[in-house]
C-alpha cells in the first residue's frame, strides 16, 4: 500500500501497518526552576544528570530509529532544552546523524528560555543544523513574568532575540500567554505589539490554564475573598484552548490544547521547592483571576491585531507569516504519526499511542538494560479515532474536509446543521470549519458535534 505523506490526515480504515514516521520529538526535562503554572514533566538541572540523561536518550533514539522514515521535522522541547551543555547537544546531533535519515529541508526546532540562551550556545545549535527556535517569552511585562514564576525579565527576552538576529536566524517563534492573574487589556496589547515589533515568523498565543497541583493553582485556591473572586472551579475550561473535551492526563493533549509537543501527566519528581520557590507571589503581586469576558476580549484582539500585521491564524492558538506554519505541529493536528524520545515523551505510531516513564532514574535504568522505557501502550478505538479526527480538524482554521469525513462514515453537514444555523460552523469550499464566533466557544461547539454524531 502506498505510504501516506506525513502531513496528511491519517485514515484509520486504510492504515498501513508498516507505515514509518517522519516526525521526531525529543524531550529535555531539565529546568532551573519549575514555573508556577507548569504541569509538564521537568526536574531540577544539574550537569552530571544532563550528561547521563543524554547517554540514555541516544540509546533510545538508536532503538527507535528503525520506526522512522526520512525525518521531515525534529522538535527538541522541554523543560528547558537550552540548558543542555554543549557536549550534550553535540552528542545528540551526532546520534541523530548516525541513526536517522534527515531531509535536507527538515524543520529542526529547539525550544529556549530567554534566561538561559547565550550567543555561544545559539551559534553551536545553528552549526549543528537547527533552523528554527521557539522562545518562551510569555509576556513583556515583568510583573506578569514574576506571577508566572519565570526566571527572566522582558529585557532578557529582547537580548535573546538580538542574539538570534545577530547570528542570522530568521525563523523563530514566540510563545505568549494571556489570562494571567492581574493582567490588564492594555498590558496584553503592549505584549502583542512588542512581539510583532520583534518580527517573529510565528506566534503562539495561549490562554493560561490553571492545572490542579501546580503552584499557581494552589496559591490562588488558597486565596479567596468573601465573594470568592480568587476561587478556581475544578475543570474550568479554557476559552481558546480545548481542555475538557479529552482528559488532560491521557498522554495525548497537553495543558494548552497543543497536541504532542510536550509530554503530559503528573510530575512524579516534584518537590516541595515547587511551592516554596513561588511564595514571593503572595507578598506583593495581585493574583485575582480575570473575568471570562476580559479573556475573550484579549483573544479577539489577538486575532484581529495579528491579522492586520500579516500573521495568518492557522490553528486556534497559532499564527504565522506566509510559509512559516510549524510543520511539526501541523503533523500532530493532521493526526500524523510521530516518535517521542525522552523521559515522559509520547509516541503515536501505526495508530498506537505509547508513553515513556516519567522518572529520570527509571528511564535511564530501562535503557541501560537495553529496554525501551515505555509504560503505556494503547490502540485507538474506531470511536476515539473519529473523535480525534474531528477535534484536531476543527482546531485548524481550514477545518475538516467534508469528503474525508464522509469516507469515514460521518455526515458532518447533517450533524452540524444546528451549529451551522446558529453561526458556529460554516462551509468553506470542501471543508467544514469553525466561524470566528465558533472559535471562541470551540469547547462547547465540538462537544455538541460529538453528541450529534453519537460519539
Amino acid at each position: 500500500m502506498k505510504n501516506h505523506h506525513p502531513l496528511e490526515p491519517w485514515n484509520p480504515r486504510i492504515l498501513d501497518p508498516f507505515l514509518k514516521v517522519a516526525s521526531l520529538y525529543i524531550h529535555i526535562p531539565f529546568c532551573v526552576k519549575k514555573c508556577a503554572y507548569c504541569d509538564f514533566f521537568s526536574v531540577p538541572y544539574d550537569e552530571s544528570s544532563a550528561l547521563a540523561y543524554t547517554d540514555a536518550l541516544c540509546k533510545e533514539l538508536y532503538l527507535k530509529s528503525d520506526s522512522a522514515a526520512e525525518l521531515k521535522t525534529v522538535y527538541i522541547g522541554g523543560g528547558t532544552p537550552s540548558l543542555l551543555p554543549d557536549a550534550c547537544f553535540r552528542q545528540l546531533f551526532t546520534c541523530l546523524g548516525n541513526n536517522f535519515q534527515i531531509s535536507h529541508a527538515a524543520e529542526i526546532t529547539v525550544e529556549a528560555n530567554p534566561g538561559t540562551l547565550n550567543q555561544s550556545k545559539t551559534n553551536l545549535l545553528l552549526s549543528l543544523g537547527v533552523n528554527r527556535m521557539s522562545l518562551g517569552v510569555q509576556s513583556f511585562n515583568d510583573e506578569e513574568l514574576r506571577v508566572l514564576g519565570r526566571i527572566y525579565n522582558a529585557d532578557d527576552a529582547l537580548r535573546s532575540l538580538g542574539i538570534l538576529r545577530n547570528l542570522g536566524l530568521r525563523n523563530y517563534s514566540f510563545d505568549l500567554m494571556y489570562g494571567i492573574p492581574g493582567q490588564s487589556t492594555n498590558s496584553w496589547h503592549e505584549t502583542i505589539a512588542k512581539a510583532v515589533d520583534c518580527s517573529p515568523t510565528h506566534i503562539s498565543a495561549y490562554e493560561l490554564t490553571l492545572e490542579e497541583g501546580t503552584p499557581l493553582h494552589t496559591l490562588i485556591t488558597l486565596q479567596t475573598d468573601e465573594q470568592g473572586n480568587y476561587r478556581v472551579d475544578k475543570g474550568q475550561p479554557c476559552h481558546s484552548g480545548m481542555s475538557g473535551i479529552f482528559p488532560q492526563k491521557n498522554g495525548f493533549f497537553s495543558r494548552q490544547g497543543t497536541v504532542g509537543n510536550h509530554p503530559n501527566g503528573n510530575d512524579t519528581e516534584k518537590t516541595t521547592e515547587d511551592l516554596s520557590s513561588n511564595k514571593y507571589i503572595l507578598n506583593d503581586l495581585p493574583l485575582k483571576l480575570l473575568h471570562e469576558d476580559l479573556i475573550l476580549e484579549m483573544y479577539n484582539h489577538t486575532i484581529d491585531y495579528l491579522q492586520t500585521c500579516g500573521y495568518e491564524q492557522y490553528e486556534i492558538s497559532n499564527f504565522a507569516r506566509l510559509g512559516f506554519q510549524c510543520l511539526h505541529n501541523m503533523n500532530y493536528w493532521y493526526r500524523g504519526s510521530y516518535i517521542g524520545a525522552g523521559a515522559g515523551a509520547h509516541s503515536f505510531v501505526n495508530g498506537t499511542r505509547s508513553n515513556n516513564i516519567r522518572n529520570i532514574a527509571g528511564y535511564m535504568e530501562s535503557l541501560n538494560s537495553g529496554l525501551i522505557p515505555e509504560t503505556g501502550l494503547s490502540k485507538s478505538s474506531p470511536e476515539e479515532a473519529l473523535k480525534e479526527f474531528l477535534f484536531l480538524g476543527l482546531r485548524k482554521t481550514n477545518g475538516i474536509n467534508i469528503y474525508k469525513a464522509e469516507h469515514l462514515g460521518m455526515d458532518i453537514i447533517r450533524a452540524g446543521k444546528d451549529l451551522l444555523e446558529e453561526g458556529f460552523l460554516e462551509i468553506w469550499g470542501d471543508s467544514l470549519r469553525l466561524t470566528r464566533k465558533g472559535i471562541v466557544l470551540s469547547n462547547s461547539v465540538i462537544v455538541r458535534l460529538f453528541e450529534n454524531l453519537n460519539l
